[in-house]
């Protein structure tokens, strides 16, 4: 296992790594992990927060991206559905599948006859086979409350759904475990070089005005949607376009699989899905304007537009804005041919630039990201010095755990629990009470998981705790404010901030919360700065 330095001791005096991974999204977990299982000494630095951009905000789908076959883009589905067979089998309860049904109604395009086709082609990409062409009244035992409004039946596959944080937490505790030192909170302001080639970065971390260098000959720059503000010869065209979602109470509208249709405004498929014990629907699909380094936002027209959707497939839930328990947008990277085509119809593959040791990264899906990480990486380190990635065949994630579980625990929660922790679920058991942060049905959470992402998983902000360690600010109503009192009493000695420090945090995060996952409100809320300077370009992917 190679060494894996602490910021102070990085502080303390120059080091020297093979390479410097910056990006804390999922791409970048996937450089370091792949980095440092093949015995490469590896840097990750994130300037946020770990999955504070597109990979806390996808649409939480590992999937081989059916849409993407129907447009043609082959290689991509291929590559796409033998990642997900890989992923499901690695690491169950993180990565799990999920029923997909698409309804087909009359006059409605396409078909069963063409549907059913490309699922016979998407199956056989795979090597399974999960799809199903089912009658109305099956239709109806599956998803209850659907329309039946010109129903003429329904197609049925399966696809896998995942919390994409927790995600990549997993994978950079796979990094961890082979020495890579991962640092959230600190910024590269610069890539240096010498003549040309790559030389080291100059990193500062949040809390410090005091800059420091490290010492590399290969920079991956996985930072994803701020992929060109690294200097490069030739930048990507990157069309940043935001995807947003709603949060809906499950018992409100009770889906036990993603139900899918085409929305009549501009033919783009959305979905309804149960994830975290919610029913989340999704996406849009627009141009995100904004600047980039403020918390991407759901609009009013995209509420709308989701509304609308819902209405369609489900008219007896008379779903409202009343019933939207949370929202979240994330802008996605994507890499454009800068033809000036519609959102939905441009290319999810994804591109990578080489330029002297600095390896750029952006665009493509959240399931391909150990075949991106490869890929950026064998392209930097070449046939220089021997080096070599670990054979392709080397799992991203170690076994779990042969645990007995307790009988407090129920079995669905037992496995959630070692997919979302793996090898350290001991450590977790033992970092607080095992009893739920919450009694209502759904709710799984433990107080010892909260307690552990505290003392082990870098938090720095109440927001790390309650948007991306935990999703307790987007299943619980008001983004869990009703519980901060009882968080206060529990993690605040933990985390040992002051009672000062606890107001300050509360405050941010409330203001977060309102701005970004809240539907929109009319004035935005100011963002206190409190602890770390959140300041700058965000670098995630």
């Amino acid at each position: 296992m190679n060494r894996a330095w602490t910021l102070e001791e990085l502080r303390a005096g120059n080091r020297e790594f093979d390479v410097v991974v910056i990006g804390g999204g999922i791409t970048g977990a996937g450089v370091a992990r792949e980095a440092a299982g093949s015995g490469l000494r590896t840097l990750l630095v994130e300037q946020r927060d770990f999955a504070w951009g597109t990979s806390s905000r996808s649409s939480k789908m590992v999937h081989g991206g059916l849409r993407y076959l129907g447009s043609g883009h082959l290689r991509l589905a291929r590559d796409a559905v033998t990642e997900r067979q890989r992923l499901m089998a690695e690491a169950p309860g993180l990565i799990d599948p999920l029923r997909f049904i698409m309804p087909h109604f009359r006059h409605q395009f396409p078909g069963p006859g063409l549907f059913g086709a490309l699922l016979r082609l998407y199956d056989g990409l795979a090597g399974t086979r999960s799809r199903q062409t089912l009658t109305p009244g099956d239709l109806l035992s599956w998803v209850p409350g659907l329309t039946t409004r010109d129903l003429l039946g329904a197609s049925g596959f399966t696809d896998a759904v995942t919390d994409d944080a927790r995600l990549v937490l997993r994978v950079l505790a796979e990094a961890r475990h082979d020495g890579a030192c991962c640092l959230n909170y600190v910024k590269a302001v610069e890539v240096l070089r010498h003549e040309g080639q790559v030389q080291g970065v100059r990193l500062q971390p949040a809390e410090s005005t005091d800059a420091f260098t490290v010492n590399t000959s290969l920079v991956i720059n996985a930072t994803g949607a701020w992929a060109d503000r690294l200097s490069q010869p030739s930048p990507m065209t990157l069309r940043p376009l935001r995807g947003s979602h709603l949060v809906i109470p499950w018992s409100t509208l009770p889906v036990t699989c993603s139900v899918s249709l085409f929305h009549p405004a501009d033919q783009r498929p959305v979905f309804a899905f149960p994830w975290a014990g919610t029913t989340v629907l999704g996406t849009t699909d627009l141009d995100h304007a904004p600047d980039l380094d403020r918390e991407p936002a759901i609009t009013r027209e995209e509420v709308t537009y989701l509304l609308a959707i819902a209405g369609r497939l489900f008219p007896g839930a008379h779903l409202d804005e009343s019933h939207i328990l949370s929202t979240w947008a994330g802008v996605r990277p994507v890499v454009s041919d800068g033809s000036g085509k519609a959102p939905s119809k441009e290319n999810r593959e994804h591109d990578i630039r080489v330029d002297h040791g600095l390896i750029s990264v952006a665009g493509g899906k959240l399931t391909t990201f150990r075949r991106i990480a490869r890929e950026a990486l064998a392209l930097g380190l070449g046939p220089k010095n021997g080096v070599r990635l670990r054979a392709a065949h080397h799992p991203v994630f170690r076994p779990l755990p042969v645990l007995p579980r307790p009988a407090t625990i129920s079995h669905l929660n037992w496995h959630r629990l070692l997919g979302f922790y793996g090898p350290d679920l001991p450590s977790v058991l033992d970092a607080g009470p095992t009893e739920p942060v919450l009694d209502a049905a759904g709710s799984n959470l433990l107080w010892a998981e909260l307690c552990w992402a505290c003392t082990h998983e870098d938090v720095q902000h109440l927001d790390d705790l309650l948007l991306r360690r935990t999703r307790l600010g987007l299943t619980v109503p008001d983004g869990a404010s009703g519980l901060l009192p009882e968080l206060k009493r529990r993690c605040q000695p933990v985390l040992g901030w002051s009672d000062d420090r606890w107001q300050e945090e509360a405050g941010r995060y409330r203001a977060i919360w309102q701005n970004a996952y809240s539907v929109p409100a009319t004035v935005p809320v100011a963002v206190p700065a409190t602890g770390p300077s959140t300041t700058g370009a965000a670098r995630d992917d």
